[in-house]
């Protein structure tokens, strides 16, 4: 009896290290396929040259990627450009108040008179966020096409958001991370490459 009990409980941890390879091997599929739609760093308009049709031809816009990456508090910044065809810039900010000083800052504020020009929404930024909150990624994306599609902005898109968003606990990386290594993840497994 005892020897079946021990082979029947070597199955079961054998059985448990199998799924957990798969689980693992799965997840390092879908990170790989992520990545594989997110290959092609452009973003030409949004880092440092966006064209804002106005009297006297294009506008060189402000050099939004320098500006991030100097402001207090940015853990980092990237760019892509998805299978979509949207421009997108992720900002990782340590927490509230680094948001908070890329929205005032000189660059943020030249790039909002620049393309929305009056523009107002009349919300303080980040009323809703707690003043402890972070880390936070900002994701600004946009779509280009050859007029202004949005109301109120001045530059050839039919897309344009900055949308918010906090890490939740868990995930995996193997080898490296999408985000910078200084936004600390509660319960992230890091396994590092050979």
């Amino acid at each position: 009896m005892r020897s079946g009990t021990r082979v029947g409980h070597t199955a079961v941890m054998n059985n448990n290290l199998r799924s957990t390879h798969r689980r693992i091997v799965r997840e390092l599929v879908f990170a790989a396929a992520l990545t594989a739609a997110i290959f092609s760093p452009a973003l030409a308009l949004l880092a440092s040259s966006a064209a804002a049709p106005q009297e006297g031809g294009p506008q060189q816009g402000p050099d939004l990627i320098a500006g991030l990456t100097a402001t207090p508090g940015v853990l980092g910044v990237d760019a892509a450009r998805t299978m979509s065809g949207k421009q997108v810039i992720f900002a990782w900010f340590e927490n509230k108040q680094a948001v908070l000083n890329w929205y005032y800052s000189d660059t943020h504020q030249a790039a909002m008179r620049l393309f929305t020009p009056g523009g107002s929404s009349g919300r303080k930024p980040l009323a809703d966020i707690a003043d402890n909150s972070g880390p936070i990624l900002a994701i600004a994306s946009l779509t280009m096409t050859d007029k202004p599609q949005v109301a109120g902005v001045q530059m050839p898109v039919s897309q344009i958001a900055i949308e918010l968003y906090a890490p939740l606990p868990g995930g995996l990386a193997a080898g490296g991370r999408f985000a910078p290594s200084a936004v600390k993840v509660p319960g992230l497994v890091e396994v590092p490459a050979k």
